[in-house]
């Protein structure tokens, strides 16, 4: 009986931890144009870069439920952009193989690593995805001493 409190306990708090993907604001900015973006040490990301992404929609009417980070890198010229790397921050729609997931991506002269989350401004860092990580693998450890 003891165990089943426990669980019960830590499932609650988990569920106050994971917001509804209904309405989510994120933030939108593209480091090429704003060096905020960045969103390191030197380059605050501020308030007024968060956009409320419930309103906007795809073309065939799907709403936007999750924030992206995209790490962009262009390796030499090709069609008239030069070597650079960018950090681009955005609201996003996906089918759920994705969600809370990172993936890459790679073609001629540049690759991607797209990251997506469904938490507000949780593409402001890697911070939530990680400690989402370490209060399920926590959960998961209590359970099995």
């Amino acid at each position: 009986m003891y165990r089943f409190e426990h669980l019960v306990g830590s499932l609650f708090i988990a569920m106050l931890c994971i917001e509804s993907g209904a309405a989510i604001s994120c933030y939108e900015c593209n480091s090429a144009m704003d060096k905020r973006c960045l969103g390191d040490e030197n380059n605050k990301l501020t308030n007024d870069l968060k956009k409320d992404c419930s309103a906007r929609q795809t073309p065939d009417k799907k709403p936007y439920t999750l924030c992206r980070k995209i790490k962009q890198v262009i390796d030499f010229e090709v069609n008239g952009l030069q070597p650079d790397s960018r950090i681009i921050r955005t609201c996003g729609y996906e089918d759920h193989q994705y969600a809370n997931r990172c993936y890459s991506k790679s073609g001629f002269g540049g690759r991607q690593e797209v990251c997506s989350c469904q938490t507000d401004s949780c593409n402001g860092s890697t911070a939530i995805l990680a400690s989402l990580a370490l209060v399920l693998g926590s959960m998961i450890a209590k359970f099995q001493l």
